[in-house]
């Protein structure tokens, strides 16, 4: 199976790279594929790479950066999508698209089911939302894929900084009154390349196509979340520090983010039979790797 992916140096390209096995993996993406020039390559792009089909994993991901290059995000979150839709529609074969907890607004008190209705905070949930319409306008032949809170060894991401702080300071202050759900882009790989295997076999399947929900088993803040990657790394002979849980009013951004980005992926595991691990298995696999203690 020839699989085209977007993205060439992206935390899930690059996991998706590593965990491809029997697939073939085909990134495609800057200089001879950029997003914000989609509508006039996309069609030729996919017709040459003849892939069987499509994961749109890049995306414009500088959240607080987002709320002052509005245009670009737009563009690359809310439109590109799209048209890589339409080319695949064209062309015949399935699109997973990566999407983001961000196209909630982290008001509701339980973990949000894929029914519930979106309502990003900022500019970077607002054109992912976008993004996710675009697909579903152009295709029938999809599936959404929300994941939320993803780290990897790859990459630049909240596990591989907290190691890094950890080198120089004594203690680390992290926001404890978000959560969510830590999820390894590793595993992410794992359940996308199974859905897409399904959405490839199974071409007439409705149940399979739609918006799911695809985040690791469990939850955490961001400070239990840091205070799990400090014991591992203490563990393993690695940089730790003291985690001093704080308040989000402590420590400012530009964008809103959601209080609550638990995502129930229940329907994932009903339907395509996939349910990704619990999060600290996950992060402690990470940060061995990161360590060089694999053995």
């Amino acid at each position: 199976m020839r699989i085209a992916v977007t993205g060439k140096s992206g935390q899930l390209v690059t996991a998706l790279r590593e965990r491809a096995n029997d697939v073939v993996i085909l990134p495609i993406g800057r200089p001879e594929f950029d997003l914000r020039g989609a509508r006039e390559s996309t069609g030729d792009v996919l017709k040459a790479l003849r892939p069987d089909a499509v994961i749109s994993a890049a995306a414009y991901t500088a959240v607080d950066k987002a709320e002052t290059e509005q245009t670009e995000a737009g563009i690359i979150n809310g439109e590109a999508p799209g048209f890589l839709a339409a080319a695949c529609n064209d062309l015949g074969i399935p699109i997973a698209h990566i999407s983001t907890d961000y196209v909630f607004d982290g008001r509701k008190l339980a973990p949000y089911l894929e029914t519930d209705p979106a309502c990003p905070l900022g500019v970077y949930g607002s054109t992912k939302l976008a993004g996710e319409q675009a697909v579903a306008r152009a295709t029938e032949n999809y599936a959404i894929l929300r994941t939320a809170w993803v780290y990897s060894p790859f990459g630049g991401n909240f596990l591989k900084t907290m190691l890094r702080l950890a080198q120089d300071r004594p203690e680390l202050r992290v926001v404890q009154d978000q959560i969510g759900n830590p999820t390894s882009a590793l595993d992410i790989a794992d359940a996308v390349l199974g859905v897409v295997k399904n959405l490839v076999s199974s071409p007439t399947d409705a149940r399979l196509r739609g918006l799911f929900h695809m985040t690791a088993n469990g939850e955490a803040s961001w400070a239990e979340f840091a205070g799990e990657i400090m014991r591992a790394s203490a563990a393993m002979g690695g940089p730790h520090a003291a985690v001093v849980p704080i308040s989000t009013s402590e420590y400012p951004t530009l964008a809103h983010r959601p209080a609550n980005s638990r995502l129930d992926s229940t329907k994932l595991k009903t339907v395509h039979d996939f349910a990704l691990p619990q999060w600290q298995g996950s992060t402690r696999s990470v940060v061995a790797r990161l360590l060089g203690n694999t053995g």
